[in-house]
């Protein structure tokens, strides 16, 4: 059990940790983008484009990092519905 535990607050925390790693990325990588973009094309600004698709990553991280907990591909989920199941088909 313990082992378990363990093994689900090191996934959680290497989660937290990879949104935070692509969040410093994000912010340092389109801030340098922004301004190459101002400085050279400031007529078509090109920079929303990673800013935006980019964007939708670290949103993604987040949600998995930090709003859906339970990793919906994980074992334990997928034992855990099981057992719910057949509860109902108890019933």
């Amino acid at each position: 059990m313990t082992d378990n535990l363990r093994a689900r607050a090191e996934e959680r925390v290497n989660l937290k940790l990879k949104f935070y790693r692509n969040l410093k990325a994000y912010i340092i990588v389109n801030v340098i983008l922004f301004i190459i973009n101002w400085l050279f094309s400031p007529n078509f600004w090109w920079v929303m484009f990673p800013v935006f698709f980019w964007g939708i990553g670290v949103i993604a991280d987040f949600l998995k990092a930090y709003v859906f907990i339970d990793d919906f591909d994980s074992e334990s989920y997928r034992e855990r519905k099981i057992q719910e199941e057949m509860e109902r088909l108890r019933n």
